[in-house]
């Protein structure tokens, strides 16, 4: 029987990988595997609503076309139910499709989901409300992902214009943390919470973490000072990030954090106004998506590899 399939597409996403999905879906989609619906988004969070409404009629499977906010949206319109995700990444970050080693060309990315390859990811939950399936935290991270909110522009060299712009000027705070009932104050600059193990574009922030382990890993980070910078930087590209002497790394199932002064929270990409004590606590296994099987042999994406190769006239 067919998958009965919503694909829900933020059109302003990333870097504009996005503008060709229906003739990608097309070429690329097995239509004897998926009863497929297109849909666009026309604000922000109107991908849950869509994702809402998807699940409420039964909706086998819906498709986040976009970034980190946009999957989030997605999961946070089919919670609680039998849907399954599945993610085509057309962002500027990409840091949960990285970590599920998903190819971030889209036709490939469509072949994939036409494995169907069944798993489920962790996901934590925010103050009761909301979900996090990457990675999110307060201090600066938070505070970049406030201004990257109002911006006009998206992508990496948006988010590292704003980070060199505002570095100098952002200060760390204290912070109390009940980490599974144990307390701990830390002066951070930084305090990532994370599903998964990157903010994207392979800038990682928790490299030990496992979308399916059942726990979260917390990044302290101290405000790297100027001169450490050009050491620091590279071991959060290589996933080597923990050894460096600014970081404090945890994991854990339960995590209060107390002393969040201007209330903003990073929830996987995108800034929200959420309050100064933010209560994240484990879901395992909460979301059930359509992922790669790393077992399946390349050769069985090549069609749509050499589809993409006769498009820009390699031979």
């Amino acid at each position: 029987m067919k998958k009965k399939t919503v694909i829900i597409v933020n059109p302003i996403s990333g870097i504009g990988r996005q503008k060709k999905i229906e003739k990608i879906l097309k070429d690329n989609l097995n239509q004897d595997l998926f009863d497929y619906t297109v849909r666009y988004t026309e604000h922000i969070h109107h991908g849950t609503t869509l994702a809402r409404e998807a699940a409420d009629q039964g909706a086998d499977c819906v498709v986040a076309v976009g970034g980190d906010g946009s999957v989030n949206d997605v999961v946070q319109g089919i919670r609680g139910s039998n849907t399954r995700l599945g993610i085509i990444p057309c962002g500027s970050g990409n840091g949960l499709a990285r970590t599920l080693k998903l190819p971030l060309t889209p036709a490939l990315a469509v072949r994939v989901l036409n494995q169907q390859h069944e798993m489920a990811i962790d996901a934590i939950e925010i103050n009761g409300r909301h979900l996090s399936v990457n990675a999110s935290g307060v201090g600066f991270d938070a505070y970049i992902a406030r201004l990257m909110h109002a911006a006009k522009t998206r992508g990496l060299a948006a988010y590292t214009n704003l980070f060199l712009r505002e570095y100098t000027s952002y200060r760390n705070q204290d912070y109390t943390l009940t980490v599974d009932g144990r307390t701990l104050v830390r002066n951070a600059w930084l305090i990532a919470v994370a599903n998964s193990q990157q903010y994207g574009n392979n800038l990682t922030v928790a490299p030990k973490a496992k979308l399916d382990d059942g726990l979260m890993d917390i990044t302290i980070l101290d405000r790297i000072p100027p001169d450490h910078l050009a050491i620091t930087v590279p071991l959060a590209f290589t996933k080597l990030f923990d050894l460096s002497g600014h970081v404090e790394m945890l994991k854990a199932r339960d995590v209060l954090i107390e002393g969040n002064l201007d209330k903003w929270v990073n929830i996987d990409g995108e800034g929200e106004n959420i309050g100064k004590s933010i209560h994240f606590v484990m879901q395992p296994g909460a979301v059930p998506l359509y992922g790669r099987d790393t077992h399946t042999p390349i050769r069985q994406l090549q069609p749509a590899l050499q589809l993409l190769k006769n498009n820009i006239g390699i031979k």
